[in-house]
């Protein structure tokens, strides 16, 4: 959804319309999907309707604590991001949370946790993106070598005990109650 159609008086007259459907004689199905939004949603706009009538219906602020960031700012934080990492003194083109959370402290004087700067992120429409990292000096050929010839050598061979690999040394083992403690399987 685009930033416009969030706004508190455009949600309010998204709600009047499907009120004004809803006279008109639509059916619920039918104003959810001219509206682009929920059946549950227009039912419960209705039903606030006819409890409350259309004052009901009214836009009301957004409760908890203002933004750190004004909307100029934060219509600015993609464009920053564009830059990249090396632009802002970071080595390498990935930008991380805590990167990013530097950045718009460097370029807004506003501090945020790298928590909270991945909900920031995410509403700019930026999602995570997890980088491939490869060492340079990786040997491909050594690794496919170990594959074929180690791998399965280590996969046959018994484990501890001399029998077969078993569970029951695993902390999370559905064979034991919490507080028990697990015993060496018998044979």
């Amino acid at each position: 959804m685009s930033r416009t159609a969030t706004r508190p008086d455009l949600r309010e007259l998204r709600r009047r319309h499907a009120l004004a459907l809803d006279t008109a004689g639509w059916l619920q199905a039918d104003i959810a999907a001219a509206l682009d939004v929920s059946k549950g949603s227009v039912s419960k706009w209705l039903a606030a309707a006819r409890r409350g009538g259309p004052e009901a219906l009214r836009a009301r602020p957004i409760p908890g604590r203002p933004a750190r960031l004004s909307e100029q700012q934060k219509q600015r934080l993609p464009e920053l991001l564009w830059e990249g990492p090396e632009a802002h003194g970071f080595r390498g083109e990935v930008w991380t949370c805590a990167r990013a959370a530097k950045a718009i402290e460097q370029a807004c004087g506003v501090r945020y946790h790298k928590d909270h700067v991945s909900r920031l992120l995410k509403s700019l429409g930026w999602t995570p993106q997890v980088p491939a990292r490869r060492a340079v000096q990786r040997d491909e050929a050594a690794i496919e070598r170990w594959r074929a010839e180690v791998w399965p050598e280590l996969k046959k061979r018994p484990g501890p005990s001399g029998g077969r690999c078993c569970s029951w040394t695993s902390r999370a083992s559905t064979y034991c109650r919490a507080g028990s403690r697990p015993t060496a399987p018998k044979g």
